[in-house]
């Protein structure tokens, strides 16, 4: 089978998979402009708004790029009983995605987080947010979603996408890992700080730098690969982790598996934005994990789909087509 045949087959196989995102989700809203002058008041731009726009993110955004690929997302969260929390719901609806998984909060506002764009070039961004954990009872709803998908849809993938937004906690990532290896599920993560601990036994977890030195406790320099290699290594197993993708921004990806321990760096691009990249390359490192890919097809394909969605301004999902085309430009396999 040639490398373009097989990379036809891997993004056809995208389309008959069933992934179960489990997270932190927000509003993303956009304030579109122009900037010609500075203000009379303050030494800072003034930003003639043209068009405003809400959109999905966080582990909504990992949602949709995995629609965009292909593949059906199963959202599990927990967002406000407020009006931001309506329009989440109404924008899923019209994305053809099923709000079944979500709990309603009575207590917690749904997460915002507004993005003011003049000339094209991101100026401010102002969060609308509540870190503190969820409650037992909105835990204990989410859980059962989360179960009910896991026992009765099929499921091919988890994604555990961290925000620290306080959706994920110790107890539920545990219970959740404990359900999936029944059922044999592979389990994929993309951490943040407060949990990075936590995840124990999984299929595969993502990082990028800031992450691993801040979970590990160590002063790492992606300069110094070498270094970076063993902490990962160190972290694979204490954790029990079969798979390690390390994201080192305009350094590439790191891949360490039971068989491959491989450094690809980055494709020079031009980088507009570089918001919600780490969502879609979790979202492909999934996908071909479910597809039981190579360690270095699997950063291949995740590095080069991050570095894409870097050339658009605001979070945007990846272009299906688009990431197809590349691989076979660059012939990834």
């Amino acid at each position: 089978m040639s490398k373009q045949h097989s990379l036809d087959s891997l993004f056809k196989s995208f389309e008959g998979m069933k992934v179960l995102v489990i997270g932190d989700v927000m509003l993303d809203e956009y304030l579109w402009g122009k900037v010609d002058r500075i203000s009379p008041e303050a030494p800072v731009p003034i930003v003639a708004i043209e068009k405003r726009e809400s959109r999905l993110g966080g582990a909504a955004n990992v949602a949709i790029n995995l629609q965009a690929l292909g593949a059906t997302p199963l959202l599990c969260s927990v967002i406000g009983g407020d009006l931001n929390g309506r329009t989440f719901i109404d924008i899923m609806q019209q994305l053809g995605m099923s709000p079944d998984g979500l709990v309603q909060s009575a207590d917690r506002p749904t997460t915002v987080k507004t993005r003011v764009i003049g000339n094209n070039h991101q100026m401010l961004r102002v969060d609308e947010e509540w870190l503190i954990d969820i409650n037992a009872s909105e835990r204990k709803q989410l859980l059962g979603r989360i179960e009910s998908y896991i026992q009765h849809d099929d499921v091919d993938v988890i994604i555990f996408e961290d925000y620290d937004k306080g959706v994920l906690s110790k107890s539920l990532i545990e219970q959740v890992v404990k359900w999936s290896k029944a059922k044999q599920i592979p389990i994929t993560v993309d951490p943040k700080k407060r949990n990075f601990n936590h995840y124990k036994n999984v299929t595969l977890f993502k990082p990028n730098m800031k992450e691993l030195r801040e979970g590990m406790k160590l002063d790492l320099d992606k300069d110094h690969l070498e270094d970076v290699q063993k902490a990962v290594a160190k972290l694979a197993h204490d954790n029990n982790m079969e798979n390690i993708l390390l994201t080192l921004s305009e350094k590439g990806v790191m891949i360490q598996t039971e068989k491959e321990n491989l450094h690809l760096p980055a494709h020079v691009r031009t980088i507009a934005d570089v918001s919600g990249a780490g969502d879609t390359v979790i979202s492909v490192a999934a996908l071909c994990l479910a597809a039981r890919t190579s360690g270095s097809l699997l950063a291949g394909l995740s590095n080069l789909a991050g570095g894409l969605v870097c050339e658009r301004v605001g979070v945007v999902p990846v272009d299906k087509k688009e990431l197809l085309k590349e691989a076979k430009r660059l012939k990834l396999s």
